[in-house]
Formats: structure tokens, sequence, C-alpha cells
């Protein structure tokens, strides 16, 4: 099976009685077929620990790679792959192409600074509104100093995406409020630097101390500890203008920050829906695999630093596989 990384070792999160558990759980497969997937890299790292656990249990391999949700759109209309992996719902026009998609699970995005911030202790105190950071990736603001009201003369740098990604998309769809979104060209024109991915964002933000960007959380927490324990850190979200109030201080874990979204005092966007696309309805072991997905595979998206999907919507998305529509 060709991967960019193999995460279950690397997330340490699932052990051998988490595998001997789904004996019985997953039908033969279909004369080993390789199932060939691609896609968004927020998604990537759970669609890896699935496929490892699916894979044992099963006759089928797996082809996974990354790119970009805009990349799994094209390889999967294109029949290059199998399964697109995405991190925003389907466009109408792509649906118009026959793209079929089920959610998978839930994600979000985050605003990152470097640990060494020349203002980080007033950002984890007061946190920003969404206001505050729609002037910075707008570039209206552009010192950290006139950000926060801190004694600091040091320009902001703003980095962005120049990959296909979902998260940009939603983070201008966040910051834009109730007007039209920012779309990613907008951002990308007026950010300092844009970087192809997460992990290079996060390392870039790393290097530099005046930056600031976005990330899935799975690159701002330890992967194994789900600690702040590396270069960039997480910008709290003021939801209301008012400062960072208690219930709004939930970023010291990654735990702590799922239970957030998970009961909506984070918000959507950037709190978003990731989803599994088909050119029409999935087929043969794909079939399988996303079924298995919406069910059994549920059970491990939480310890891997995702929220697993509300029981209503998972009815409706396996509703739905059958017909492909």
């Amino acid at each position: 099976m060709t991967r960019t990384h193999s995460r279950r070792s690397a997330l340490g999160l699932i052990g051998g009685s988490a595998v001997a558990s789904l004996a019985g759980c997953l039908g033969g497969g279909n004369g080993g077929e390789t199932v060939r997937i691609s896609g968004g890299v927020g998604p990537l790292p759970m669609v890896e620990v699935w496929v490892d656990l699916y894979e044992e249990e099963s006759d089928a391999s797996f082809d996974v790679s990354g790119g970009g949700t805009g990349v799994g759109v094209s390889d999967v209309l294109n029949d290059q792959v199998d399964i697109a992996m995405m991190g925003r719902q389907p466009e109408p026009e792509e649906e118009d192409q026959g793209l079929f998609a089920v959610p998978m699970l839930i994600d979000t995005v985050v605003g990152t600074v470097n640990a060494e911030n020349p203002v980080l202790d007033e950002l984890q105190e007061q946190g920003l509104t969404r206001e505050d950071l729609e002037a910075v990736f707008t570039k209206e603001v552009t010192n950290w100093g006139e950000l926060v009201d801190a004694d600091v003369d040091e320009d902001i740098v703003v980095y962005g995406r120049s990959d296909a990604s979902a998260a940009y998309k939603q983070w201008g769809d966040f910051l834009a409020g109730e007007d039209d979104a920012y779309t990613q060209n907008d951002l990308e024109n007026l950010a300092d630097a844009n970087h192809n991915g997460d992990q290079p964002v996060a390392e870039a933000i790393g290097n530099e101390e005046n930056a600031i960007s976005l990330n899935n959380i799975n690159y701002v927490y330890d992967l194994s500890s789900g600690e702040l324990e590396g270069d960039i850190r997480p910008v709290p979200l003021d939801r209301d203008g008012t400062g960072l109030d208690p219930e709004e201080d939930f970023y010291e874990t990654r735990e702590e920050f799922l239970g957030a979204v998970e009961d909506g005092d984070y918000p959507a966007p950037p709190a978003r829906e990731m989803f599994l696309a088909s050119d029409g309805g999935f087929e043969s072991e794909a079939a399988d695999f996303v079924e298995w997905v919406l069910t059994e595979g549920q059970q491990y998206v939480r310890e891997n630093g995702y929220v697993p999907l509300e029981e209503d919507r998972l009815d409706e998305a396996q509703d739905a596989l059958p017909d492909g529509s």
C-alpha cells in the first residue's frame, strides 16, 4: 500500500486489541482489489488509520495519497481513484458532474502562531475575535502591537495555502462572517507567502516568530499526547468581543478542544464536516469500506483527533449509500 507516511504508528493510539475487536465485523474482500483514494490532507490521517484497520481484516489493499480536496475531486471524476477525501461539501457543479459524497467525521482548523510570538501571552489571555482575524488576514492590521494593544512593534507575517485546500476555503467563509466569503485566491494574494499543505504551513510558522496562519488541529497538538508541545500554538477565539471568557478557554489540550467542537462552543465554520466521495455511487470494495467507516469505523474517530458524526447524520449517510444519491 502506498502512503505519504504511516499514521497508525505515529499516533500510537490504536493497539492490537482494537484490531482484534474487528474480527468478524468485516465481510470478505472482493478478490483482493486495490482501492485508490486521494484528496484532502485534513482527513488523510484518519483515513490512513481506518485503512490500516480495515486492511488487516479484509482482502482489500489500498493506495492512499493526499494532494488536497480539489485534487481528490478531479481524480475521482476522471476515474483516477475510487474515493476522494474532501474537507468540504461538494459544490453544485461537482454534483452536476456526478460527484456523490457522504460525511465521515468532523474536523476543524484554528488560527496558529509561533510558540515564541511576541504577544503570545496577550493572545492566550484575551483571544482574538473573528473581526480581528479578518483584519489580520486581509492586511488591515499589520502590526502585533496594534492588534492586541501591546508595547510591541513587530510586523505580522501572514502565511496562506497554495494547494487546493478545503481548510483554506472554510477559513475564508469564517473570516467573512455574514458577508461574501473570501476565496482562496483572495487570501493567497494577500498573504506574505503560501505553502503547499498543512505540514509545510506548520513548519513555516515554527520558523518565524511573527507568523500567523491556520492549521488542522492534528498539526497543532502532539500526535500521541494531545498536548501543545511543538513550535506552534492555537489562537483562542473570542466569540463575543468581551475577551476570553472561561467557557471559551479550551485550547490547552486536543481533548478539550474536541469537546468544544462537539458542544458547539467552537463555531462552524471553521469546524466542518469532511466527506468521502465517488463518481456516482461507491462500488465493490470501496462501497464496503465506506459502509464500515460509517459504522464500525466511527469508534476510532475521537481518539485520533476528530469528532465523530451524530447518529442521525450517520443514519442519513448510510441510507444514501445504496442509491448513490
